[in-house]
């Protein structure tokens, strides 16, 4: 008898998901919340790659060399900052496809729930903690 969307409209809150029983794990409700904040991550990224740029088309003009090294570095650590951006985006589409498919909060190596409290923390996770964690051993060990 999980919480869902459809009957009132309203998206749980993290702390009522946090609190649901296991056997409710990625239930309706449950997807439609990570569906929002996945949405609105999305737009939030979009609308900051749209005013960045706007801010780098316009025409700086500074007569200064410090100045203008200043504004130089400036851009690029905006432009390095929307390239993280948008390899993020690429996760949170990826994200969204899981859910539409119906595969969003299970572990993509083991099958496992990745679980609601690391979904909350980061919701384009595709690995459990402890897959994770293999993971990062076997790359430090082999320096992948």
């Amino acid at each position: 008898m999980g919480a869902t969307t459809a009957s009132n409209d309203k998206l749980l809150t993290e702390a009522e998901i946090l609190v649901m029983p296991e056997d409710d794990y990625m239930n309706p409700a449950q997807l439609e919340f990570f569906r929002d904040r996945l949405t609105r991550m999305r737009e939030e990224l979009l609308d900051n790659a749209a005013s960045t740029g706007a801010h780098l088309r316009e025409n700086e003009l500074v007569a200064d060399p410090a100045d203008r090294a200043t504004v130089e570095e400036e851009h690029a650590l905006e432009l390095r900052v929307r390239d993280r951006e948008r390899k993020l985006l690429k996760k949170i589409d990826e994200a969204l496809g899981r859910i539409a498919e119906g595969d969003y909060g299970w572990c993509e190596e083991t099958g496992d729930p990745i679980g609601i409290g690391r979904l909350l923390a980061r919701p384009t996770a595709t690995l459990s903690i402890d897959a994770q964690e293999r993971r990062e051993r076997t790359q430090k060990l082999y320096g992948e």
